[in-house]
């Protein structure tokens, strides 16, 4: 090679910052199209619902690790379809809302067509790994994923803000299926836990409609507080956090520390809930609320898990 055709060190750094640039925005783009923070929100409840299911069945996690990783992996990808194909009907809002306008469905980085095709890909594998634990565990995955796919996604978003009470059902599951990997799903534990998914998703929820309202109402998507305005929605939310208090009573076994640390969660977010009405900012409010609800449900479901360890 002659000295002309070799290139220079300004030249390679140019190659190089554009491969790391394009490295940086893949990563970037499979993230959202993951939707990686919801994915991972709903992995714990899978967790937690096997885990609990060892401990109230006294079986040996070592026993069951091979049930424990189709379990996980199957619903991790079952999950992950629903999302991406979720992202992948929703392009034409997403390019309307400010949160979502940098997904790569509205930027192009990555085809619809390929979206769909791995949101069906993800959907099936999954499946097809979740009917190595029990048929039963596949069941609640599939009511998962239609719920969120068809009767959220495709049906309800747009029409009804009924949606909410559709969507959370899609998130509530998902204890079940981690429980009934090992067990029947006919038991108070893991119908407590659906409960408990099922009422904290409508205050979450609320708290995310209200504070991205204009971006909602934008976009044509039937949220509460865009159709029944903020009032309402702060009552309702009120409702649903009330709904909660009694639920950790049934699950008296898991000892008096989860029962102490899950009413003061309970405690905490219905006093931030009456102070809406007394808070000048509703944005700022539903900041908080959103804030509060995240963290009370990671720890709600992480408290579960440490007061069963054996050293408990």
């Amino acid at each position: 090679m002659s000295k002309a055709e070799t290139p220079s060190l300004q030249e390679v750094r140019k190659v190089t910052l554009s491969t790391e640039q394009n490295t940086s925005t893949l990563i970037k783009d499979l993230k959202s199209l993951f939707k990686l923070p919801v994915l991972i929100a709903n992995v714990l409840p899978v967790f937690t619902g096997f885990w609990l299911a060892l401990y109230f069945s006294n079986a040996s996690f070592a026993e069951h690790w091979d049930i424990f990783l189709f379990s996980i992996l199957g619903s991790t990808m079952v999950m992950a379809g629903a999302l991406i194909i979720n992202n992948w009907y929703d392009v034409d809002i997403d390019t309307v809302m400010d949160r979502t306008k940098n997904r790569p469905t509205v930027t192009g980085h990555i085809s619809l067509k390929t979206v769909l095709t791995m949101g069906i890909a993800f959907t099936i594998v999954g499946f097809i790994l979740l009917l190595f634990t029990t048929v039963e565990s596949t069941i609640y995955a599939f009511v998962g994923w239609f719920t969120y796919v068809v009767l959220y996604t495709m049906w309800s978003k747009r029409k009804y803000t009924l949606n909410t009470v559709i969507g959370s059902v899609s998130g509530a599951v998902t204890p079940l299926i981690g429980w009934t990997a090992l067990e029947p799903g006919f038991h108070i534990v893991p119908i407590i836990l659906f409960l408990i998914l099922f009422v904290f998703q409508m205050p979450h929820t609320f708290a995310i409609a209200m504070k991205k309202c204009n971006e909602y109402s934008a976009a044509k998507v039937a949220m509460l507080p865009v159709v029944y305005g903020f009032e309402m929605t702060k009552r309702q939310m009120v409702v649903y956090v009330a709904c909660l208090l009694p639920l950790p009573f049934y699950l008296a076994p898991l000892g008096n520390t989860f029962l102490v640390i899950a009413t003061l969660l309970n405690v905490g977010w219905i006093v931030l809930s009456f102070s809406g009405f007394f808070m000048k900012n509703d944005l700022k409010w539903a900041h908080w609320n959103f804030l509060y609800s995240v963290n009370y449900i990671t720890i709600l479901f992480l408290t579960m898990i440490i007061v069963t360890l054996p050293i408990f």
